[in-house]
């Protein structure tokens, strides 16, 4: 009875995160007035071409960049490697559309790069040849530069909990460390490397600010402009649904491919990591190789917001930031919290009850990572007022007089948008965990007598610490970011730092929007570097040894 209390504990929850996806999805049923005969025969294969490259170019460059930095951090010793431990997340704190921004300031035609270059050796215009960033392989290198710590994280986590032995035993069958890599340590690594793959494919396929920067047309700018432009929220809906389906087909193939493969450690005897030396032109080409999203995806753009905020800036930035960034904060803690609390049960639940009506509803749950943060904000408006109408009904009924609505614009129905559009990040994750814990282990718990919730607690959860931990962070910093979703539900009067900077943004004072945007990657670091230590100290064992360090 217990394992179908978690299972249905996990099929609420999933219900109830899914209900917007389900709104968006509904509105294929309904006619557009038009709306939808018009872009199918104008600008849909547009769309779905420029979707379907920007995601795999995206997740190619980031699988990339994220598991080779993962692999040498974790298992390489060469000079920097405790400092590029946790830089290399640093990109996640700063917001694709900033980044975006920042770039097309610094490389445009009119910008401070190409002027220098053409000051400094006589050129005009066609003297010379520039990368375009205004354009589809510039949106995918820059969504890859800011991105990859999402593959850098679930790879690092995998690499962390990967036992000594089974590397031990592939170099005695003569493999050297880069065929030891690519021949057992990835193969293992393939679940949390899809959860990070998955978060990357979802979030470069939703994202606005970015591609809209970059001039590319996509279902994001798509579904912008149909329901701002064209006034249609039922075409834009349906354009959504569109993305959704793209998203779930892409999820579902390699769900397929990996099938009924287990990718289970032989041993959960850890000691310390093996650590093999660089030297000489090999450590330089990793730290390069490791220094360069560094710099790239984050050092950059943060100087251009660090020299726009000294120019200018924001006269008000004292007087409001420090009540927009403890509304940021708290918002972010919350929601992380609450969405890693829930993930944990749904995936618990489809652990132990694995039916194909758990797998359903849990993968419904995290398709709403796919969706635009305004549509998502409709598709949680249209049931909420409607059910705060019912309850304002009964309340009418019972103590008389009129009663406003007590849900919608709600800091409640805020954090209900958060766990909808972040619940792919941190379920993903846990998900990946739970698939590296063999089920002999729970069947040893329970006949040691241990209770579902106690087996949760003392076995599984000190194995998922790394998981949980990762999940917590990808949230918080995802939700500090929000724009859409934030400006829709958030209640009156009640701002954060990514409203401020849009709402700046919007009035062309982009100087003073850069103290914002500074402000969000401020705010984004502490936690970055704090998680990072303890994702560090993680790995089973590391109470009584510490980590090779240099």
């Amino acid at each position: 009875m217990l394992r179908h209390g978690w299972s249905a504990a996990g099929l609420v929850i999933a219900a109830l995160i899914s209900t917007p996806v389900i709104v968006v999805v509904a509105s294929l049923f309904f006619d557009s007035g038009g709306v939808w005969q018009h872009l199918a025969e104008t600008v849909l294969a547009t769309y779905v071409v420029n979707t379907a490259l920007l995601a795999l170019g995206v997740v190619a460059g980031t699988l990339l960049l994220g598991t080779g930095a993962a692999w040498a951090v974790t298992l390489c010793r060469f000079p920097g490697r405790s400092f590029f431990t946790w830089a290399l997340l640093l990109p996640l704190a700063i917001p694709t559309y900033l980044a975006a921004y920042s770039y097309t300031d610094l490389l445009q035609f009119s910008g401070p790069v190409q002027t220098w270059l053409r000051t400094t050796f006589g050129w005009q215009r066609g003297d010379y040849w520039f990368p375009e960033v205004r354009s589809l392989p510039g949106a995918i290198a820059l969504f890859s530069l800011v991105l990859y710590p999402y593959v850098y994280l679930a790879a690092r986590a995998a690499f962390l909990e990967q036992s000594v032995c089974v590397l031990e035993a592939s170099r005695t069958l003569g493999l050297n460390p880069r065929r030891s890599f690519f021949r057992v340590a990835l193969p293992l690594a393939r679940p949390s490397l899809a959860a990070g793959a998955s978060l990357v494919l979802m979030e470069s396929v939703a994202e606005f600010g970015a591609v809209d920067y970059c001039a590319v047309d996509t279902f994001a700018t798509g579904i912008y402009r149909t329901w701002m432009s064209r006034g249609s929220v039922t075409a834009a809906a349906q354009l959504a649904a569109c993305l959704l389906g793209f998203v779930a087909v892409a999820i579902a193939l390699e769900q397929f491919s990996r099938r009924s493969a287990r990718h289970y450690h032989p041993t959960y005897r850890y000691r310390v990591l093996p650590g093999w030396p660089l030297r000489g032109w090999r450590a330089a080409a990793v730290m390069a190789g490791c220094g360069m999203p560094v710099v790239f995806g984050f050092v950059v753009p943060a100087a251009v917001f660090v020299w726009m905020t000294w120019r200018g800036g924001d006269p008000r930035a004292r007087e409001l930031f420090w009540e927009l960034g403890k509304n940021t904060f708290l918002l972010a803690a919350i929601s992380s919290l609450l969405a890693v609390a829930l993930a944990l049960v749904i995936a618990y639940g489809k652990r132990l009850w694995p039916a194909r009506v758990m797998r359903a509803a849990a993968g419904i749950a995290v398709l709403g990572y796919a969706i635009p943060g305004g549509v998502i904000a409709v598709g949680i408006l249209i049931p909420a007022i409607w059910l705060d109408h019912r309850l304002a009904d009964v309340r009418d009924r019972l103590f008389g007089g009129t009663s406003g609505l007590v849900i919608t614009g709600t800091v409640g129905a805020l954090i209900l948008g958060y766990q909808v559009r972040f619940m792919a990040v941190s379920l993903n994750v846990i998900n990946a965990g739970l698939t590296r814990i063999r089920t002999t282990l729970d069947d040893a718990a329970r006949t040691l007598g241990a209770s579902r919730s106690r087996m949760l607690a003392r076995v599984h959860a000190p194995l998922l610490r790394t998981s949980l931990l990762s999940a917590a962070l990808l949230v918080f910093v995802d939700v500090i970011k929000e724009l859409p979703a934030t400006l829709l539900l958030r209640p009156f009067d009640f701002d954060t730092l990514a409203v401020r900077v849009h709402q700046l943004a919007s009035d062309e004072r982009l100087p003073e929007a850069s103290t914002g945007g500074l402000a969000i990657i401020l705010v984004g670091l502490i936690p970055v570097y704090l998680l990072s230590r303890a994702i560090n100290r993680s790995r089973p064992g590391a109470a009584v040894q510490e980590e090779i360090r240099i």
